[in-house]
């Protein structure tokens, strides 16, 4: 994938539509689209980042998908909606940093979220991010791992952002917090 600095920053404030299947056992929901998300049109797209690999290792999704400049080839999407898979955001803004969003976006983006959930009947959310969690849904004090609400309905876990920014995770810790949830989805065994 190549995209100059400036095609980049012409997907600045785009959304993307969410990748969830009819009835999801699983939904991961990240902060917001990045740039390279935007771009591509396919969530996490950016080449450094660490959610695809973590997915693999944690036995969620066979294979790492095919990620290029015109998206994912419908075989890869499929192989992540047929493991009962969705992805969202819980800001549909696409930013460099999500640390440019506001703290009333977050908030929003939560309320839009969890009528999002209770509509799709998803049995599992993880949130990718334990400050925008605190944050979008007013938990100052939250922790990592099972929330002891649940979310439009569904068991709500926080784990940890795979984002490269998130320096002190790596793929071998992230795969353990993402296979938690997909545990307790029946995504794995």
């Amino acid at each position: 994938m190549g995209f100059t600095r400036a095609e980049l920053e012409s997907f600045r404030g785009r959304s993307i539509e969410d990748l969830v299947p009819s009835r999801p056992r699983l939904v991961f929901v990240g902060i917001n689209p990045g740039l390279w998300t935007a771009a591509t049109g396919v969530p996490f797209a950016h080449p450094g980042n660490r959610f695809y690999p973590a997915l693999v290792q944690a036995g969620i999704i066979p294979r790492m998908p095919r990620i290029g400049d015109d998206g994912m080839p419908e075989a890869d999407r499929r192989m992540l909606l047929d493991a009962g898979v969705g992805i969202s955001s819980l800001v549909r803004r696409a930013t460099v940093r999500a640390d440019e969003l506001n703290r009333q976006e977050l908030r929003e983006g939560a309320q839009r979220l969890e009528a999002d959930v209770a509509a799709w009947g998803a049995r599992v959310v993880a949130v990718l991010g334990l400050t925008a969690y605190r944050q979008g849904f007013a938990r100052p004090r939250a922790v990592a791992g099972r929330q002891s609400e649940t979310l439009g309905g569904a068991e709500l876990w926080v784990v940890p952002n795979p984002s490269g920014l998130n320096a002190h995770e790596t793929i071998s810790t992230l795969a353990a917090a993402y296979a938690e949830p997909a545990r307790s989805a029946g995504v794995i065994a």
